[in-house]
């Protein structure tokens, strides 16, 4: 009977181990934040056209809209601020590579393109220090 107990324990152990280390690599990766800037030009238009395939493609690819939209933006130091800022949060570069991907390049281009200019920054999450 207690030969049972120590199997069961040492199973639960084992297990309980190996989440703790799946936990561990996956923040061994640090979160990428994607800064988007857009002047747009045609809000109609972007917002019919262009933002809803955008938005299913984040969600697909893990993403999460943390902040952004119209006129949400105000710059305290240096250049004017374009009307729409976005900051979208992946949990890793490899995630966002594939949200950012070359068929979402090349539909910013030309469908995005003729409603808005972008400038799409991704950064690395820093560790707390």
């Amino acid at each position: 009977m207690k030969a049972k107990y120590g199997v069961a324990l040492a199973i639960g152990s084992f297990a309980l181990g190996v989440a703790a280390i799946q936990t561990l690599h996956a923040q061994a990766k640090p979160p990428v934040y994607m800064v988007a800037e857009i002047n747009v030009r045609d809000k109609a238009g972007y917002e019919k056209d262009f933002l809803p395939p955008v938005l299913k493609n984040i969600k697909e690819n893990g993403g999460t809209y943390l902040a952004g939209g119209f006129d949400k933006a105000q710059a305290w130091s240096g250049l004017p601020v374009a009307n729409r800022y976005v900051i979208l949060r992946f949990d890793s570069m490899d995630h966002a590579k594939a949200f950012y991907n070359d068929k979402q390049k090349e539909f910013e281009r030309t469908v995005g393109g003729k409603y808005a200019d972008f400038r799409i920054i991704a950064v690395e999450g820093a560790g707390m220090k």
